[in-house]
């Protein structure tokens, strides 16, 4: 069973408002991640906010941890519920391709240009725990280099949307 994590905690700094709330296409970018894995998983979650179009979990082992945090969450929830591995993305990911569960499996791979956008295995929980109470990095690259994740070069590279101006130049 894999469970699809939609990694929502962050702040939207760079944003200037609430970017999982922001709409892209008349859909709110938050409503699009949770639609997109639902495609690929068996559950869905959103980690790090309360409120969501799918059940929330929190970050690990606290809020504001970064991607690292909301994956220590899935990951930590993944492997308490019975689930084989985690399909992750950002809030801001959009345009996921079709054949994105496939390019990633066997877990754990990345995406090169978003290692955010991952399928990792629920065991790694210990691992991300581990990389998150250390005094070294504290990165997602980090953590793929503990679990010796592939990254996964893709034709089809999915939108990061950090800004309003990208968000803007997807709806053009």
């Amino acid at each position: 069973m894999i469970l699809g994590a939609v990694l929502a905690g962050g702040k939207s700094s760079r944003f200037g408002s609430d970017k999982a709330l922001a709409e892209l296409d008349g859909r709110s970018l938050i409503a699009r991640a949770v639609d997109t894995l639902r495609s690929y998983c068996d559950k869905v979650v959103v980690v790090g906010r309360d409120e969501a179009p799918a059940p929330t979990i929190p970050d690990w082992p606290r809020p504001h941890m970064g991607p690292l945090g909301g994956i220590a969450g899935a990951l930590r929830h993944a492997e308490t519920e019975g689930f084989d591995s985690v399909l992750t993305c950002g809030v801001d990911s959009v345009a996921l391709p079709a054949n994105l569960l496939s390019v990633l499996s066997p877990a754990p791979a990345y995406l090169e240009t978003q290692p955010v956008i991952g399928h990792w295995k629920s065991n790694h929980a210990s691992v991300v725990s581990a990389i998150l109470q250390s005094e070294g990095r504290h990165s997602m690259l980090a953590f793929a280099e503990a679990v010796r994740a592939r990254p996964v070069q893709c034709d089809d590279v999915p939108a990061n949307i950090n800004t309003p101006a990208d968000l803007a130049a997807m709806e053009r």
